[in-house]
């Protein structure tokens, strides 16, 4: 792996609850490896709408992505899990797909049970796959892996197409399939949560995305609850965006390139995060 500093795998099976926030470009990765996390999420929602300005509606390929997850490997310390969709088309994909992920350093892999071309789980207009055919994805995804330290997390949209016990039946099937993890998506209630996590017999994602269907609730609830690890997709993409509204807002209604009430990173530490450094110690050594 990549990122050896941490095994994904013993980590979750210590116990002890995981918090993974969401990372949409290289700038929030390199804030995130100084805040210290030890794993993060590549969204492609948000991944999506930072890269490319694109809503996550299938519209970006393979290789988009994996250039986008490869890219956010390099850029973190973390562990990173990323999200691969449907695993961009049938059983032949997932493979690749795995494989490729896996080559980048990849952590974990999320693929989902939903048609191509798929949708944000928070959005309308889901359509799913035949359970068998999700279960067949799971497999070939965990036969197609090269180490056993490289997770499968099969995510499951069913809750507004099936219910809970439908959401649940399948969260129970890719389990048995031998899905490493199981995200039960867009749960609607506490006591929806908590029932998938007693019925579902491998560890379970929760997914705290800012306005979507699911309530936020704070990481200590989530693990009595019963997840093993939470992913915060949203969070700093929401933040960020409100950011910039409002710094642009200030320099286009009153020329203020600096206010001064607005947190602002210093941009000589920034420099130094993104390695300026190594640049500069490059020079100071090679420059002619």
């Amino acid at each position: 792996m990549a990122n050896p500093s941490l095994n994904l795998r013993a980590r979750i099976a210590s116990g002890k609850f995981l918090i993974v926030p969401g990372i949409h470009d290289m700038i929030a990765a390199v804030v995130a490896k100084k805040v210290g996390f030890e794993a993060v999420y590549g969204s492609g929602y948000w991944t999506t709408a930072s890269a490319y300005g694109l809503p996550d509606a299938g519209i970006v390929s393979y290789t988009q992505m994996l250039d986008r997850m490869a890219t956010l490997v390099r850029s973190s310390d973390a562990a990173v899990i990323a999200d691969a969709d449907t695993g961009f088309g049938g059983l032949l994909n997932v493979h690749h797909t795995v494989r490729g992920y896996e080559d980048a350093g990849i952590a974990a892999i999320q693929i989902e049970d939903q048609e191509f071309p798929k949708k944000c789980g928070h959005t309308p207009f889901k359509r799913l796959v035949p359970v068998g055919d999700m279960v067949d994805k799971v497999k070939v995804a965990v036969a197609a892996r090269r180490s056993p330290d490289m997770l499968i997390i099969a995510r499951t949209d069913a809750r507004q197409s099936e219910g809970l016990e439908g959401s649940i039946a399948r969260g129970q099937a890719y389990a048995e399939a031998g899905a490493d993890i199981v995200f039960c998506e867009a749960l609607t209630t506490e006591d929806e949560m908590r029932a998938a996590c007693r019925a579902v017999r491998a560890p379970m994602m929760a997914n705290m995305a800012n306005g979507g269907l699911t309530p936020i609730i704070r990481a200590d609830r989530l693990a009595e609850l019963g997840y093993a690890l939470a992913i915060y997709p949203a969070l700093t993409s929401l933040v960020a965006a409100a950011a910039i509204e409002t710094a642009l807002m200030r320099l286009k209604q009153d020329g203020d390139g600096e206010p001064a009430d607005m947190p602002m990173f210093n941009f000589r530490e920034f420099c130094e995060m993104i390695g300026f450094t190594e640049v500069w110690d490059f020079e100071k050594k090679w420059a002619r």
